[in-house]
């Protein structure tokens, strides 16, 4: 503490202490030690103002915190967010036209990142991404923040979702110091996911059927294909009543794939992913999910899509089970939305109660600052 503040009045030993805790600029600044989902120990000044992002998409959680401002505490991110899903973050700007300002300083694991202009923002805490652990130890990025007096924090809503959420949002919610809102949100996931667990334990193996997830379905349109293991939203599907193509083919997060295998398969369903991808590759073809998406967009895409070379004589296609749903959700706090999507894909009957459209649309009522629209998963209609 200066005394220049001493000097403006502060003359209370009480009121001083009660600055010096407010801002995390202050040498004598509260800490929490917490256990990252890493597993790390790491000391964090408590209710940190000036928070980097590894990854921009981080704000789907951070909203769920800071619904007043999901960019007060923001000095720094990546701009994943920007080029991936440009309609949230438009959608995030009209509402906070700061987001704007936000420096984009790129990986945090490789040689581009600004270091230098990340400890001199005053940085006190990066977040970081737990599937890329490995990256930052090998990049040494850790130790550097450290001595420069950063702490870096783990969490995660991609690796393991289903496991690492309710963590990963009351890890944030001890630091942010909004362990009330971190309540309120994990309770709310956990009873949507409940509404799955609960009637999903009585389907027989013979009823589950097979599932193969298009990863990133149409992003480049001359490659095919990419997919989840039994992880991510492979294991949202297992989850949901089905049997995952990739969790019996291969160990691991996801593969690259031939068209070859998935023919002569010829699963039962087949789920894409999408999202408004046009802007970072113009030549797209995958479906262009989120929020300002329209639902004619969105048959349009996937017409396209079933009518590739092959896939038109796909069980799945024939049948009326070639679905589509919004990428971003693999790497959201949101993704119970679409295990509740895939519930009722798969099991039309046991799931007629559930509603995923009302879900989204309470989720952004209750825990988010922006209002609901576009469109986020979608299914080929008869004669498409």
């Amino acid at each position: 503490m200066t005394v220049s503040l001493l000097t403006r009045g502060l003359c209370s030993a009480a009121a001083a202490t009660a600055i010096s805790f407010a801002s995390a600029t202050f040498a004598l600044a509260e800490t929490v030690t917490i256990t990252d989902i890493a597993g790390r120990t790491v000391e964090v000044e408590k209710n940190p103002q000036k928070v980097v992002l590894g990854e921009g998409r981080m704000i789907y959680s951070i909203a769920l915190l800071d619904s007043d401002n999901p960019f007060q505490r923001i000095v720094g991110w990546k701009d994943d967010m920007v080029k991936y899903d440009p309609d949230a973050y438009r959608k995030y700007q009209a509402v906070f036209p700061e987001a704007a300002d936000i420096p984009s300083f790129g990986s945090p694991y490789a040689d581009e990142w600004n270091l230098e202009s990340v400890i001199s923002l005053g940085t006190e805490v990066v977040l970081m991404n737990l599937g890329n652990l490995m990256k930052a130890q090998e990049s040494g990025i850790i130790e550097k923040l450290e001595e420069a007096g950063v702490a870096t924090v783990f969490v995660d809503f991609r690796q393991d979702p289903t496991q690492n959420t309710v963590p990963s949002i009351q890890l944030l919610g001890r630091i942010f110091d909004k362990r009330d809102e971190a309540d309120t949100f994990t309770d709310y996931y956990q009873a949507q996911m409940k509404k799955i667990y609960s009637r999903v334990e009585s389907i027989p193996a013979e009823d589950r059927p097979i599932v193969f997830i298009e990863r990133a379905a149409g992003y480049n349109p001359a490659k095919c294909c990419g997919t989840f293991g039994a992880a991510n939203l492979g294991r949202l599907v297992d989850l949901a009543g089905g049997r995952n193509w990739g969790s019996l083919k291969f160990p691991g997060f996801k593969t690259a794939v031939s068209l070859e295998a998935i023919f002569a398969d010829d699963p039962e369903v087949i789920i894409g992913t999408g999202a408004n991808w046009a802007e970072a590759n113009p030549a797209t073809a995958a479906v262009l999910f989120g929020y300002e998406a329209s639902e004619d967009m969105v048959q349009e895409r996937l017409g396209a899509l079933a009518a590739r070379e092959g896939w038109s004589d796909l069980s799945a296609v024939k049948n009326g089970n070639f679905h589509s749903i919004y990428h971003q959700f693999y790497n959201s706090p949101y993704h119970f939305v679409a295990m509740q999507a895939f519930a009722k894909w798969l099991h039309p009957d046991l799931f007629a109660d559930l509603d995923p459209e009302a879900t989204m649309i309470e989720l952004h009522e209750k825990f988010l600052p922006i209002d609901y629209s576009g469109v986020f998963w979608g299914s080929l209609s008869a004669g498409g």
